[in-house]
């Protein structure tokens, strides 16, 4: 099945699973175990224009209702590759989940990206942050600075 839209202002096209392409019938399952990833065929190739790329990204009432979500969390259809469009189904709930043949298991959303150019240097310039990492933004020292730039701008925090 093709990809199609929800509704008018959907970002995203729904993909379908394509678990019977022999007997063409309805009736096939894809059970997908505890913690686990299945590969999802889909059933289309797409040839998307060069400087965008297909964003896989989770069905909201899929991942709620079933605990079931891209296992990369979104996957990438690259501009220059051909071959049919897979979904890696996760399964995040201790209970066999099963996808039927056609029902709606992602989103793919096109969208424009640019390339950079990488350069190897001795020195990266300073900035506030400088290297802190995970969880930085929220640090004591952080946090006083933000209170001192809102106090300089807008008054009492």
């Amino acid at each position: 099945m093709l990809p199609v839209v929800g509704s008018k202002y959907s970002a995203g096209s729904d993909l379908f699973a394509c678990l019977d392409r022999e007997n063409k019938s309805s009736d096939a399952i894809q059970s997908i175990a505890p913690h686990s990833t299945v590969m999802i065929p889909t059933g289309i190739a797409v040839e998307i224009e060069p400087g965008y790329f297909g964003a896989i990204f989770a069905r909201s009432g899929l991942a709620k209702k079933n605990g079931l979500r891209p296992a990369n969390c979104v996957g990438v259809v690259d501009s220059d590759y051909r071959g049919e469009v897979m979904v890696a189904l996760h399964n995040d709930t201790d209970l066999i989940q099963s996808i039927e043949d056609r029902e709606r298991i992602a989103q793919l959303v096109i969208m424009p990206y640019e390339t950079a150019e990488f350069e190897e240097v001795k020195e990266l310039s300073d900035t506030e942050r400088g290297d802190g990492g995970f969880g930085s933004s929220g640090t004591k020292e952080v946090k006083e600075r933000k209170r001192k730039v809102h106090e300089e701008y807008y008054g009492e925090w």
